[in-house]
């Protein structure tokens, strides 16, 4: 049986294509997740929305406590890293996680950052030693997990190759993050022209779409899945 970590991180509530004002990517990652329970609906689904309940930010508490040798915390260092225990041992429990993560100015909305910030934990997620003047890091994470980033953008050419790309900080900030603690197989799919609207937008969600079922097909190892109509 396979696991998946579906997280949604936008700030809107509901999905584009069933509420006016809804989230285009929180519309991507359900569409993925619809797929992949057609084709396998007995694996294991994990959900967590930091966009609507978001991980508390770091303090200077937590870095206190996460640096602190685990048997040699005081009570209220456990009590401060209780949430981010929680959110590294789902990620460490996952086989796939999928990530619905629109772009805010450039980069990825404050509430995932918040959720990086909290997994990327040292002596959890990442180890390093001092050896004289050098440091040397590893990551902890078991490997084979997969990364699936669903995003959305309001204007376009963020992608590879495009006008914008040197802009585009959502996605190589968080294959940065994940590739640190030791997620390398990364899978991106991305809708743009939210801030034209109209044919391009929905040209843009349906081509993202198309894609999304491409690839729950290839993962899911299954050439015979498909959406059904309507998802």
């Amino acid at each position: 049986m396979t696991t998946l970590l579906h997280i949604d991180a936008s700030a809107r509530l509901g999905r584009s294509d069933q509420e006016r004002y809804g989230s285009h990517s929180r519309r991507l990652s359900a569409r993925f997740m619809e797929g992949w329970r057609a084709s396998r609906p007995e694996d294991k689904v994990v959900y967590r929305d930091v966009g609507a309940m978001p991980p508390q930010p770091v303090t200077g508490e937590w870095i206190h406590a996460a640096f602190t040798k685990a048997a040699d915390r005081e009570p209220w260092m456990h009590d401060v890293l209780r949430e981010s225990d929680e959110l590294v041992d789902e990620l460490m429990a996952a086989d796939i996680v999928v990530v619905g993560v629109p772009m805010y100015n450039f980069g990825m909305p404050a509430q995932f950052k918040a959720y990086i910030d909290n997994i990327v934990r040292v002596g959890r997620t990442f180890g390093f030693e001092r050896s004289g003047a050098d440091v040397s890091y590893w990551p902890m994470l078991t490997e084979g997990k997969k990364l699936v980033l669903l995003s959305s953008r309001g204007d376009v050419g963020y992608g590879a190759g495009g006008p914008l790309e040197s802009s585009n900080h959502v996605e190589p900030a968080i294959k940065t993050a994940f590739a640190y603690i030791g997620v390398q197989d990364v899978h991106m799919v991305a809708a743009e022209y939210d801030e034209y609207g109209g044919e391009k937008l929905e040209a843009s969600l349906s081509a993202a779409e198309q894609e999304i079922e491409a690839l729950v097909r290839q993962l899911c190892g299954d050439s015979n899945t498909t959406l059904a109509a309507g998802m």
